[in-house]
């Protein structure tokens, strides 16, 4: 049976951390066999399980035995292998399934780029074009459909599952109008517009984006005659009118993209309007690990990155938003409720 050390010494840490990429290359491949789709309630051995996933038995037993020791998967004492909370998430079907973010945080294009780090530390920009000569999001969709495809439907995982969150967490009663500003396929406006029957709402972004709604939202949709959709790019304007607008997960990126995201909020809005900011944060929050390490991600591939506190606090108020209370909407999500000044 495989275990797992809890509390290696210093030097035992530091080898195991140094190998982090045979951890997410394994959580990789993994998902991309279907090993975790392939192995229900009932334990399974290596030998059945190479042969649902169309692998080689021996190799199989040693990816699962390096997984087991992360705890994604558990191996028996009589050699059998059955799932854990982790692996379950690998599930394509599970409710919270992560297997598109992981596929994501893994795809091709990282592993050519992480080993650029310190040029990009030192040089302070992204490495990602001097790699591929194109920009992040030009490369991934004329050059790597596939990668475009995982990054797509990872954004849709994180949104609909921090959706419902964020339509728990505002009080919206007594709004008419919302909007949901680089909102992609427009979960949280959904969820807001299921929760509040009497209001209507915008979703904007990029048309590629935009015309992969999600079908609530589209022609035919149980909210589709409260919703409207509009083709744009928040960094170069906002024509939208509403009592409250809700930025999530888009000021990421370098720090002049975001300036001019924040003031086209700031014109489009009226005085007394809110505006909602929900974020990462790469300090208090439970999720730090998670976060720095997109943090430096961030910095690879878009030269941008994820924020303190104290910096969205420093570009909100720079932008000439009053700020009221901040607070988490889950452990990975921070709300900066702000508001327009008459």
């Amino acid at each position: 049976m495989t275990t797992v050390d809890q509390s290696p010494p210093p030097s035992m840490q530091l080898r195991e951390l140094v190998f982090g990429a045979a951890r997410a290359a394994a959580v990789r491949a993994a998902a991309r066999l279907g090993v975790a789709d392939a192995l229900d309630d009932t334990p399974m051995s290596a030998e059945d399980l190479a042969a649902a996933v169309k692998t080689q038995p021996k190799t199989l037993r040693r990816l699962l035995r390096a997984l087991s020791c992360q705890g994604v998967f558990a191996e028996r004492p009589d050699g059998m292998f059955e799932h854990t909370e982790m692996s379950r998430l690998l599930r394509e079907d599970d409710p919270h399934s992560l297997r598109y973010i992981a596929l994501w945080c893994t795809e091709p294009w990282t592993w050519n780029v992480w080993p650029k780090l310190d040029e990009a530390v030192r040089s302070g920009r992204n490495v990602f074009e001097d790699v591929y000569d194109k920009e992040f999001f030009t490369y991934l969709n004329e050059d790597a459909p596939e990668s475009a495809h995982v990054f797509n439907r990872a954004m849709t995982t994180s949104s609909s599952q921090s959706a419902q969150d964020v339509a728990n967490l505002l009080d919206l009663r007594g709004v008419k109008a919302v909007a949901d500003i680089g909102g992609g396929q427009g979960h949280v406006v959904a969820c807001l517009l299921e929760k509040h029957p009497g209001m209507h709402g915008t979703l904007l972004d990029l048309p590629g984006v935009v015309e992969n709604a999600d079908p609530r939202l589209r022609s035919g949709g149980a909210l589709a005659d409260r919703v409207r959709i509009v083709a744009g790019d928040c960094r170069e304007d906002i024509p939208v009118q509403a009592d409250v607008y809700i930025i999530k997960n888009i000021l990421e990126w370098d720090d002049e993209s975001t300036r001019r995201a924040l003031a086209n909020v700031r014109k489009a809005a009226r005085p007394g309007a809110r505006v909602v900011v929900i974020e990462n944060l790469v300090d208090d929050t439970p999720s730090m690990r998670f976060t720095t390490a997109m943090d430096l991600l961030l910095l690879l591939n878009v030269g941008g990155a994820k924020h303190t506190r104290q910096s969205m606090v420093d570009r909100l108020t720079d932008a000439g938003l009053v700020i009221g209370e901040i607070r988490p909407v889950n452990a990975y999500l921070h709300a900066f409720e702000c508001t327009v000044p008459g």
